[in-house]
Parts: C-alpha cells; sequence; structure tokens
C-alpha cells in the first residue's frame, strides 16, 4: 500500500507558514525572503516532498514513473541547484513522474556502485548533478538509462559524452566579467578558484584566460589562487596567507562563483583594503548573497528555475526518443554589475 503524499499544505504546516508562500519558493514566483526559501527546501526534503512515496510500497507502475536524482552533495543555499530542483520537479510532476534524490557515498562513488535503494530496472531515467567524476559518469550511461547531466566533469564540453547535458553558459559570461574589470582600468587581474573541480569551472577559467589574451595582457598565475577545490576557501584567513603571497596586489579579482568571491571580499576586508577602490571583485552565479554583501558584488545570473524546466524537457524528450542523439544545450547567463566593480577607469 502506498505512503500518503506529502503535500505542500504539509511543508507549509512543518515551516508555520502559509501554503502560498510554500508554492511561491516551489515555483519560483513572487518575493520571498533567501532564509524563508531555505527553510523550505530543507523541510521539503526532510519531509520527502520530491520523494512522493517510499520505493518499498511503490506500486511498480509508478515505480517505472520515477526519475533518480543522483549526487555527490546536496545544493547549499549559494547552489543555483536550490532554484533548479523545485522547478525541475514541479515540471515532472505535471508530466506524471516522481522526483526521488540520492546522495551518492564516498564508498559507493569510489566502488562505481549505485545506492543500495536505487533498482534501474525500476527507474525511468537519471538525472546528475554534482557529479564530477567521470569513471563514475561512464558507470551510470553503461546502465542504458536516459541520462542527463547538470553541469559536468572538468572537460566534458570537449569529451564525446553518451548522455545529454544541460549547464548555464559560462564563457561569455566570464569574458564579460573580465572585459568590464579591463574598461575600468585593471591591468593586473587574477582568477580565484579551481579551474579544474568541473566543466562549468572550467569554462569560467577558459573565458578569463580568452579575455586578457584578447586584451594582450599575461595571464599571470602570481596573482591567482588555484588551489583544489577541497581547499578551505570560505575560510578568510586561508585566503589572506594566499594574497599575502601575491608579488602585490592586483586590480582586480575574478572568481569563480559567488560563494568564493564573497570569501575574498571578507578577507580583504580584515587586510584593510577598500574594495573596489583598491581592488575589484566579481562572484559568478548571481546568488541572493551577492545582492546584499556590502559593497553588493558584480556577478553573472544563472537563470535556475529555467534551467530547471528546460533540464525536465530535454529529460522526458529522451525518455520518448532513446535513440535520439545526444543534445549538450548550453542556457544564457547574464551579468549584474554593481559596485565591487564600479571603479572609475
Amino acid at each position: 500500500m502506498a505512503l500518503r503524499r506529502v503535500t505542500i499544505q504539509d511543508v507549509a504546516d512543518a515551516c508555520g507558514l502559509s501554503r502560498n508562500t510554500v508554492s511561491k519558493v516551489f515555483n519560483n514566483r513572487g518575493t520571498v525572503q533567501e532564509t524563508t526559501k531555505q527553510l523550505v527546501l530543507k523541510k521539503a526534503h526532510e519531509l520527502g516532498y520530491f520523494q512522493l512515496y517510499s520505493e518499498e510500497a511503490m506500486q511498480p507502475e509508478l515505480r517505472m514513473r520515477s526519475i533518480a536524482l543522483l549526487t555527490r552533495h546536496m545544493p547549499t543555499d549559494y547552489h543555483f541547484g536550490t532554484v533548479f530542483i523545485p522547478a525541475f520537479a514541479a515540471h515532472l510532476s505535471r508530466a506524471g513522474y516522481t522526483l526521488m534524490m540520492y546522495e551518492i557515498s564516498e564508498e559507493e562513488l569510489r566502488q562505481g556502485s549505485l545506492p543500495a535503494r536505487l533498482n534501474p530496472e525500476q527507474t525511468a531515467a537519471i538525472l546528475g548533478i554534482e557529479l564530477f567524476d567521470r569513471d563514475y559518469i561512464d558507470r551510470i550511461c553503461s546502465l542504458g538509462l536516459p541520462l542527463l547531466l547538470v553541469d559536468g566533469c572538468c572537460g566534458a564540453a570537449t569529451s564525446l559524452m553518451a548522455c545529454d547535458s544541460i549547464s548555464m553558459e559560462n564563457l561569455a559570461g566570464t569574458v564579460a566579467l573580465t572585459e568590464h574589470v579591463l574598461s575600468k582600468g585593471a591591468q593586473s587581474i587574477g582568477f580565484v578558484g579551481d579551474p579544474d573541480h568541473c566543466n562549468s569551472f572550467h569554462e569560467r577559467w577558459i573565458g578569463f584566460s580568452t579575455a586578457l589574451s584578447h586584451a594582450g595582457l599575461p595571464l599571470d598565475r602570481e596573482f591567482c589562487i588555484l588551489d583544489p577545490d577541497s581547499s578551505p576557501y570560505d575560510d578568510p584567513a586561508w585566503l589572506l596567507v594566499k594574497i599575502r603571497r601575491m608579488p602585490r596586489l592586483p586590480d582586480a579579482l575574478i572568481c569563480v562563483n559567488d560563494f568564493v568571491a564573497i570569501h575574498v571580499m571578507t578577507a580583504l576586508k580584515q587586510l584593510g583594503v577598500s574594495i573596489p577602490e583598491k581592488i575589484m571583485v566579481a562572484g559568478f552565479d548571481g546568488t541572493a548573497q551577492s545582492a546584499v554583501v556590502e559593497p553588493p558584488l558584480t556577478t553573472v545570473q544563472i537563470p535556475g528555475a529555467e534551467i530547471g524546466r528546460i533540464a525536465a524537457d530535454v529529460l522526458l524528450n529522451r525518455i520518448a526518443n532513446p535513440d535520439r542523439a545526444p543534445l549538450s544545450v548550453y542556457v544564457k547567463s547574464t551579468p549584474i554589475w554593481r559596485e565591487t566593480t564600479n571603479r572609475k577607469p
């Protein structure tokens, strides 16, 4: 017998909010405070809102209407997935599919095994988000199930992948950021973040490098912080050590995302450096935090909800047309110019 379906009202009651507010969060409509959004998404995950039925209780015909979301790490409040997942799930739900979420353990990743609860024969398709291990991706591809990757491993854009993929556009956005600080008089520019962590980070590094090349400027790694993504980029003290090792303070730092940029700003403030007067800073992702940090952060806005809806369409089309050639979809991102790069040239 199937378990009772978790409803929007259940989530609203658990959060102490109105049904209308929770609906706004899931549909990315209206204005809802970021702290409220995070509360709703966290409670929805705890209650199993997107995992509408238990796998043991689900009837076979319903199991085949399930989409498995595989991830190494559930998205945090800095990740566009917090907007992507509700939009993706809502679009699937209207098509009669249920989203089942699985967080892959370190052991499962190392062994190349699927989560124990996931039965490929009872799954219609797989969505991969925050999956950047090429060997593990190849393992999933070998299952023969429709697979859509959000972003992907480093170099995925130049690899022959046996699956569909969708991503925010990264190259043009980072070229625009770099050209913008150049137009503000920057001559020495650094990059902060691990270019080899994932495909989007790698493409942002390529965009940065390309813009410098077009301007006839050298890429000086002495002004860059390129340590592995596992490094403590959220630790201002660690960032301060890296910044102090630079030959001098560069005119601007292009950061791989807003999360890194905001912590870089904290480190610079502790160093007594004014932004943007002494150094300009830019991020990427267009998170809510980028608008409220002081000064407000120049960034590139990722249309997370729209990517979620497009991703659902791509995966549903793949289910209906399994022999179609693999697609690689990029969705345009939009630069937002704010105070951290508002320096008079």
